[in-house]
């Protein structure tokens, strides 16, 4: 994920398998209130899809104020710049929401189909052992659409993060209306941009409802 005035933590690796433990921990104590992993991926892939729903209202809004922008002919551009400056750090929190949200959804999936593989072993029955196979596969299936759905809309999200701080940082340094003007060939290049980023985060969107709405109605499901 693209971070302005950032490098890399040289501690991500660290991090990443800290997360893991805390998630293996954090699974264990749900499933022992009741919770179980197909109920947690229900809930986060309803996060997710909020979380996209509020980001794509956020670039839109985003989008208007930088066009605002680019026909602003008064005297006060520092004012301006701050609102622009301030809907480019809402639209980069959002991006960091979207990014957290789905990456999280990712995690119970996973442990949920490797629980369901390591217990097709556990039937003696061949034939609900084949039933819950069938099941899986096609759980896998409609998970796997969903997942590509999302991960298509967060890649939409950095190139328009980029250029929308380009922008913002140009006119940091350079608040006259010269810069303005310079901007406006800008214009096009976002505004594109952020209707591809609307258009993949509402395909997500209809996704992350037909897959809740699946696996709600859905009862033959493992029980972890």
């Amino acid at each position: 994920m693209f971070r302005p005035d950032s490098d890399s933590s040289l501690l991500t690796p660290l991090l990443r398998f800290f997360a893991n433990k805390c998630q293996r921990f954090y699974f264990r104590a749900v499933e022992s209130v009741g919770h179980h992993k197909r109920d947690i991926l229900i809930g986060r892939v309803g996060n997710a899809r909020d979380g996209l729903r509020d980001a794509k209202e956020q670039f839109k809004n985003a989008l208007e104020k930088f066009t605002e922008l680019t026909e602003f002919e008064g005297s006060e551009l520092e004012n301006v710049y701050r609102e622009v400056k301030l809907e480019f750090d809402y639209s980069y929190a959002k991006a960091l929401a979207v990014k957290d949200r789905i990456d999280a959804v990712q995690d119970v999936a996973e442990a949920l189909f490797a629980e369901w593989e390591d217990e097709l072993g556990q039937y003696s029955n061949r034939s609900l052992r084949n039933a819950s196979r069938q099941k899986m596969k096609q759980t896998q299936q409609l998970y796997g659409q969903l997942i590509t759905a999302m991960r298509k809309a967060e890649g939409k999200i950095e190139p328009v993060l980029r250029v929308f701080h380009d922008q913002v940082l140009f006119l940091k340094h350079n608040l006259n209306a010269q810069a303005v003007a310079a901007l406006q060939g800008e214009l096009m290049t976002l505004s594109v941009g952020v209707a591809g980023l609307i258009t993949a985060m509402e395909q997500s969107i209809n996704r992350a409802d037909d897959f809740m709405s699946t696996m709600t109605s859905q009862k033959a499901l493992p029980s972890k």
